[in-house]
């Protein structure tokens, strides 16, 4: 296929990253807002923040959705107080496990093949494969190395992944059987030089599986908090079939997922390794039929997010006027974009609340600066209304709550706003 440079500079981005074409045009403009993981320490309250803006475009000839602003990645992915951990939740732990055994289920690959997790964060993921006497390997470029090696005893390289870390790879450990994203596909800019480094990494007969935020679930379901700026693309299926080819490979088999209100499984190795599943032509299908390249599409999206907006913004307006008690549980990366994009400040939502002994506890929100407590506080304060920033792991939460006697109307987001009694 034609050469096309798939890596992007930080700035301004005007054109498809996977084909080169300008056919962009609006999905949704989300204003200027902080990184979604730049929580804040006491001292950093005082100090500038910078915003950047966040809109999402989309291109009806490939399919892809991206940013039109790329942030740098050294700012939003390196450095020591990284803040999101995999491990702490036992729904993803579940759904990873899951991930490991279809892979190993489905391919049959001899003990002992190594799995690569590329940005397998604290090493949870890999820890499952372990488990099925495969070898494993990190890369992964924040501090959550460190309890990789530390506290899961994963063999880890603390690096971006790109042809580079490709190659130490190979060095020490051989070719990858399985090479997993899971939650991170989209967030690197350089993605040429990640393709490359696949290239450099998969065996003949490896498979590599990446599993991203889903641009039709998003489109279907009002799921703007996905929209942030560690996702430089959100994929739909059509685009991850026109980017594999460039480098040789091909998608043989996809499937849609529950995992964070929405995700699209992938499969890809190289053309002609493994015989394609008549459910990528499928799923290609049924995005055509959605209008998920329309524009007429995505003005109807907005219109579904303007309205969840203004139903949560009108509840907490009407909360502060009853002298009523309104704060929000969870904090997830996506929450801090719902938070900044509604303008849930601490004169109307005093804090947010945080499983204990975790990292983001004692932190404050970026850009609005709601104060992240420890969620011991809910059965101290009684909440009249909680909002579940997590909103994809809503059930679990009220249930959690319930059982301790928590008392307080439930509020979920999104998809579409509704109030739990």
């Amino acid at each position: 296929m034609k050469h096309i440079e798939h890596d992007v500079p930080p700035g301004k981005l005007d054109h498809c990253q996977i084909t080169g074409s300008t056919d962009l045009f609006e999905a949704i403009d989300l204003g200027f807002q902080p990184s979604a993981g730049a929580l804040l320490d006491k001292e950093g309250l005082r100090e500038p923040e910078t915003h950047y803006p966040l809109r999402l475009m989309v291109s009806p000839k490939s399919g892809l959705g991206q940013l039109d602003y790329v942030v740098d990645g050294k700012l939003l992915f390196s450095g020591t107080d990284y803040m999101y951990r995999t491990g702490i939740s036992a729904p993803l732990r579940e759904h990873l496990k899951q991930l490991a055994e279809e892979i190993i289920g489905k391919l049959q690959y001899p003990k002992k093949s190594l799995c690569v997790d590329v940005g397998g964060n604290d090493g949870t993921l890999l820890t499952f494969f372990r488990d099925l006497g495969m070898k494993v390997f990190n890369v992964e470029p924040t501090s959550m190395a460190k309890l990789s090696k530390k506290e899961n005893k994963i063999p880890t390289l603390q690096a971006f992944f790109d042809e580079k870390s490709a190659r130490e790879v190979v060095r020490t450990h051989g070719r990858a059987k399985v090479i997993t994203f899971t939650n991170v596909f989209a967030h690197m800019a350089t993605l040429g030089s990640v393709m490359r480094g696949l290239s450099k990494l998969l065996d003949k007969d490896g498979v590599i599986v990446t599993e991203s935020q889903y641009l039709l679930d998003i489109f279907e379901r009002n799921q703007f908090d996905q929209v942030y700026h560690e996702h430089v693309r959100v994929y739909s299926l059509k685009s991850l079939v026109t980017l594999f080819p460039y480098y040789g490979m091909e998608v043989f088999d996809a499937s849609r997922t529950t995992t964070r209100e929405g995700s699209i499984r992938v499969y890809a190795g190289w053309k002609g390794a493994h015989a394609v599943s008549p459910e990528v032509a499928r799923l290609v299908k049924a995005e055509e039929d959605a209008g998920l390249f329309t524009e007429k599409g995505w003005a109807k999206f907005r219109a579904g997010v303007q309205k969840s907006k203004q139903q949560t913004m009108e509840l907490a307006y009407k909360a502060k006027k009853e002298g009523k008690l309104f704060v929000a549980d969870s904090c997830p990366t996506r929450g801090v974009v719902v938070v900044n994009y509604y303008g849930l400040d601490p004169s109307l939502m005093p804090y947010i609340s945080q499983l204990p002994n975790t990292e983001k506890v004692g932190k404050y929100m970026a850009g609005t600066h709601n104060p992240i407590v420890s969620n011991e506080i809910i059965t101290k304060d009684k909440p009249d209304y909680i909002l579940i920033l997590a909103w994809h792991f809503a059930d679990f939460i009220i249930k959690n709550w319930k059982a301790k006697g928590v008392k307080a109307k439930f509020i979920v987001p999104l998809p579409h706003f509704k109030i739990v009694e």
